[in-house]
């Protein structure tokens, strides 16, 4: 049986009730994502609540996180209140085109659905986390765009091979690449994943690769620096 919890340094993230589970992916975007100097962060499809958790440890930001999903709201909410970041960080029942805030974010992050062109889950609730039909690349990027502060960061982890669409829609949309980190399983596997940060203003793009284990259950080194806050 899976384990139903996750136990990070600082916070445990119960998974349980909500379709997606802590993953890879969730915690290399909560950990590559530069949250530094942000005072307001908005998480999309927050899910678990992991990657709002993380940037609440990496920073002194006020997050609100959002999912549409009722039981990733009641999972989200329940491991943010017993937290040491409960004071930080709101929880909302939405969709992210319902979501109508009066503020303007330094930095948005999204672990989005991207599983468009694959078999669904017969579980409604799994098949909404892992599909872009309630979501889709570019419905993400315009509603972004509108609640990000004039220097605010966009930050997304995307599937490899969708990378180039995502990446297209989003200059279309005047978001402009910043931070590029490809992902590879293992030194000899293709690159599976892409860490990417966007932003209105165009500074150049900080390109770098990333290999997650050098063999099985052996972490690369460069992988234990990014995570080393988080694993026990």
């Amino acid at each position: 049986m899976a384990n139903q919890y996750f136990q990070f340094k600082q916070f445990t993230v119960w998974h349980d009730q909500c379709a997606m589970k802590v993953g890879t992916d969730g915690v290399l975007l909560g950990s590559w994502a530069d949250c530094s100097d942000a005072k307001l962060i908005l998480d999309v499809g927050t899910g678990s609540g992991l990657i709002a958790l993380m940037c609440a440890q990496r920073s002194n930001a006020h997050i609100d996180a959002i999912d549409i999903s009722r039981e990733a709201f009641n999972q989200a909410t329940y491991n943010v209140l017993q937290s040491i970041f409960s004071q930080r960080i709101n929880v909302y029942l939405t969709s992210y085109a319902d979501f109508f805030p009066d503020k303007k974010y330094d930095l948005i992050v999204s672990n989005p659905p991207f599983f468009e062109k694959s078999l669904k889950s017969p579980d409604l609730n799994r098949s909404l986390a892992r599909h872009n039909d309630s979501l889709s690349f570019e419905s993400l990027i315009v509603k972004t765009v509108d609640l990000l502060s004039p220097e605010g960061k966009f930050a997304v982890i995307i599937p490899y091979d969708l990378f180039q669409v995502f990446d297209e829609i989003a200059y279309n949309n005047n978001l402009k690449l910043r931070q590029k980190t490809m992902v590879r399983p293992k030194p000899e596997t293709p690159f599976k994943r892409v860490l990417a940060a966007y932003s209105v203003e165009e500074v150049g793009v900080d390109e770098k690769e990333l290999v997650i284990e050098i063999s099985r259950h052996v972490y690369s080194e460069g992988y234990f620096e990014l995570t080393r806050e988080f694993y026990l």
